[in-house]
């Protein structure tokens, strides 16, 4: 732990979204009172809340306090109301907490400006930064579902602090969130116009998208109003979602003609939001009609036939107009496919396989390759809606032989949320309705395409595939091209090896992954080298940390030759598994676990309290019975006893031990000052990045005090006693053992 804090700059604090937050706050807020005052019935509060959590400095995801929110349908007006407590006192400053929105997944954020890997597609995060303690903001329309707050403190200092010698501030975390839904709203069926009359409070509509819908048109017609305007009224269509808002706005105040919009490939089964708000100044009245039509459904054309026994990733791939042959006897070809007028795209079944925990497989039903070609996309559904598929990265691989793909010709391909893009012979932008998708291409000279998505949207995901020519239509007329796909969820991507460990989080019943980088790697997943260990400091760390262990042979045999065999073997102890853990605890290349690292860690702290509680026993000079009951007993109880028998002892015999100066200048004195010296190291000097060096001195330091505060033997005791006793021992044995034979 280190220095913490809280406070709140407002919506001026979500920089990195600055344009967004003009959408936010550009819708009017829902009226709490109707058009003649009264109270819009329309309307109901609710109020949902968690338990709260203590805030962390960041180091890495898992030091982010997580929280998720359900946000019911029909929502107008989504608050967050933000506090954070803070410990009261001098110690505890106000330091700057960091709040991350995002709807459909936990936020992916990058405090430390880190870069992540290759392929990796990423969309800065929505946040407000907070320097009070208290704070809020509004969302309006959102969009229903799981939505997730993220909080942390500043990057922590890198500094290792030791519990109980530092003063620390325990920062409480708590969100609050309040929505306003519709308990009415007004239903538009396809075809049917549906008149609204409104004064001040906004007209609140939905529709359903079916399944295959290709293009949405909502036209608002007959617009009457006593206003300078033609028609001062504004149209909403769509959801607020974070951290990217695609909500679409209609301003039919300075239209001339038709006030119509298009939206080309909106969501597939769900409702949509359409609100209408009054523009004009005055309270007027305005009526109007609105419309909706869907464009004539998509026809999928469904694709499953027996798969041919072809691997086109081993250079086994025929040409591709053999393919097309093989492909005519299963009826594929196109003499005997239906016409392109009816299909908009070609449909391949695919399973959902879940492995394990976050980690799951699509596959294709019957084939190992998708079949591409021009006249139609081919699209994949990936089912990500359970709800759980969000704590995880989506990866996508393709792969296509490069005998397979003609010159001049080149695969494209999106990967978009709710509905799939199907325009690639208009544009390639990627863009549906309301989500900017991620593109993806294969050609001649670059035969594999790579996507990572970490922390994927619930919903539905669709791939789309499509054969383009831009130089020579007409060699596309008679080209397919095989393409193999990689499709799954894993955790971590590659684990986050080799220079991290993949962890699984848990807040309540909601899983999420996260990396844990070593050898100064960082990032998302441990792939930036910027403040990477090379393979030589890591070694070189090792040796530190572990030969510095053996300057305890010094205080061993000091005790040995003092007869202080106890002693000895609590410091023998201390050595081997302060030894064996460092070497555990490395990261990297080199590392040598003997036992569990668990196992090794605690037998390492345990030897280190124990070697110093036993070396202020043979320092208080008691009978060997007490000082060895005490020797198991380290608690406060321990101490307390053995200061009340030192000062029984100074008040009988007039003088404190030891009596001689020599003892306390030559002895103790430079004893207590190596000890002062390592714990100050050790307590306020050690870091994460001087940690080898340091905690390779407090080591030394530590043994060499002990070799000073070591009294001297007992009076009567010759050196090494406890090694001449050893051969006296086996003498006797022997003597009586010659005693049981008789000569006769």
């Amino acid at each position: 732990m280190g220095r913490a804090g809280t406070g709140s700059r407002g919506a001026a604090g979500a920089a990195q979204a600055g344009p967004l937050l003009l959408l936010l706050m550009l819708a009017r807020p829902p009226p709490a009172a109707g058009d003649n005052g009264d109270r819009d019935v329309r309307l109901v509060s609710e109020q949902y809340s968690q338990t709260p959590q203590k805030l962390s400095f960041y180091s890495w995801y898992g030091s982010v306090r997580l929280f998720r929110f359900q946000v019911p349908p029909d929502t107008v007006l989504l608050r967050w109301l933000l506090r954070v407590d803070a410990g009261r006192g001098s110690p505890c400053a106000h330091l700057e907490t960091t709040v991350y929105f995002r709807y459909g997944a936990p936020p992916v954020i990058n405090p430390l400006d880190t870069s992540f890997a290759p392929n990796t597609s990423v969309h800065p995060p929505f946040l407000l930064k907070m320097l009070q303690a208290n704070s809020s903001i509004h969302i309006h329309h959102p969009a229903p579902g799981d939505w997730f707050l993220a909080a942390h403190l500043p990057p922590s200092s890198q500094k290792i602090e030791v519990q109980g010698f530092t003063s620390t501030c325990v920062y409480v975390f708590q969100p609050d969130m309040l929505v306003t839904r519709l308990v009415e709203v007004s239903v538009l069926e396809p075809d049917v116009p549906l008149q609204q009359t409104i004064f001040t409070s906004p007209s609140y509509l939905k529709v359903f998208v079916p399944k295959y819908t290709r293009e949405l048109h909502l036209e608002l017609q007959g617009c009457v109003s006593n206003s300078s305007q033609d028609c001062p009224v504004r149209l909403l269509v769509g959801f607020t979602s974070l951290p990217r808002n695609l909500q679409k706005m209609l301003t039919c105040a300075d239209v001339v003609g038709a006030c119509h919009l298009r939206l080309p490939s909106p969501p597939w089964n769900q409702w949509l939001q359409v609100t209408a708000q009054n523009m004009a100044e005055a309270r007027l009245q305005v009526v109007f009609s609105v419309v909706v039509t869907f464009s004539s459904a998509c026809r999928p054309w469904m694709l499953n036939t027996t798969p041919a026994p072809w691997n086109c990733l081993n250079h086994s791939c025929p040409h591709p107009a053999a393919i097309l042959s093989s492909l005519a006897s299963h009826a594929l070809d196109r003499s005997s496919a239906p016409p392109r007028s009816p299909f908009c795209f070609v449909s391949l079944p695919v399973i959902r396989e879940d492995m394990d925990v976050l980690s799951v497989r699509f596959r294709l039903v019957d084939r190992a390759w998708v079949p591409i070609w021009a006249d139609l996309p081919s699209v994949l559904r990936l089912h990500l809606n359970t709800g759980m598929d969000s704590g995880g990265s989506l990866t996508i691989t393709l792969q296509a032989n490069q005998s397979v793909i003609p010159n001049n010709t080149s695969v494209l391909g999106c990967l978009n949320a709710a509905a799939p893009f199907l325009s690639f012979n208009t544009s390639f932008t990627c863009t549906t309705a309301f989500f900017q998708g991620y593109p993806l291409s294969l050609s001649a000279s670059s035969r594999k395409a790579d996507l990572v998505i970490p922390f994927p949207e619930t919903d539905s995901w669709y791939l789309s595939l499509q054969l383009v020519c831009p130089q020579s239509p007409g060699e596309c007329e008679q080209a397919l091209v095989p393409v193999e796909t990689t499709l799954s969820v894993v955790p971590c991507l590659n684990d986050c090896r080799p220079y991290g460990q993949c962890l699984l989080l848990r807040r309540h019943g909601y899983l999420y992954a996260g990396c844990s980088c070593k050898a100064g790697w960082r990032g998302w997943s441990c792939t930036d080298n910027s403040t990477a260990q090379t393979a030589a400091q890591q070694r070189v760390a090792t040796l530190l940390l572990t030969l510095s262990n053996l300057v305890f042979l010094v205080p061993i045999a000091v005790s040995l030759r003092r007869a202080f065999l106890v002693e000895a073997s609590a410091y023998a102890y201390t050595m081997f598994f302060s030894t064996f853990y460092h070497a555990c605890d490395q990261p990297g290349e080199a590392v040598l676990c003997i036992l569990s690292y668990d196992t090794l860690q605690y037998c390492d702290f345990l030897s280190s309290g124990v070697s110093i509680w036993v070396t202020i026993l043979c320092m208080a000079r008691l009978k060997p019975a007490l000082k060895y009951g005490l020797a198991v007993q380290t608690g406060g109880r321990g101490y307390d006893y053995v200061l009340c028998v030192q000062v029984y002892r100074c008040g009988r015999r007039r003088h404190c031990y030891p009596p001689s100066w020599q003892r306390w200048v030559f002895y103790l004195l430079p004893g207590i000052s190596l000890a002062t010296v390592g714990l100050s190291i050790y307590t306020f000097l050690m870091t994460d990045d001087n940690y080898y060096y340091t905690h390779s001195i407090w080591h030394i330091l530590l043994a060499g005090s002990v070799v000073f505060l070591l009294p001297p033997r007992e009076q009567h005791t010759e050196p090494w006693a406890c090694w001449q006793r050893l051969p006296c021992h086996y003498q006797i044995c022997q003597n009586r053992r010659e005693e049981l034979y008789t000569v006769t």
